[in-house]
């Protein structure tokens, strides 16, 4: 069994405002970053997308979150899979009190 691959992930000290804040425009992204506030996921079992999305919505949204800095998205190192993490105290280092606030939002509106 292969182990899957490592995945680029820019680092915390070029993380971009306008790109994390186009990552969390998207109510489904938001929604994975809030989840994992409480602490990794597997990525297979991140309920934040419905279960009738295709899997390649689910790979580009995930996609959208690493490549801006929000998420890690990394080989599980305790089986198969990945494990997703919220990278926190990247964002709040770049951009302190910041994400919080955003994701917060939508529990604000309903």
């Amino acid at each position: 069994m292969s182990t899957p691959p490592e995945l680029p992930h820019p680092p915390a000290d070029s993380l971009s405002l306008s790109q994390v804040l186009f990552a969390l425009s998207d109510p489904a992204r938001r929604e994975i970053a809030r989840n994992l506030r409480d602490g990794p996921l597997e990525a297979a079992a991140c309920s934040a997308v419905a279960a009738d999305v295709p899997k390649s919505t689910k790979s580009h949204i995930l996609k959208v979150l690493r490549e801006s800095g929000v998420i890690r998205n990394e080989p599980n190192p305790n089986g198969r899979g990945r494990l997703l993490t919220l990278r926190r105290d990247d964002l709040e280092a770049r951009f302190p009190g910041l994400i919080d606030p955003i994701l917060d939002a939508d529990l604000r509106e309903s």
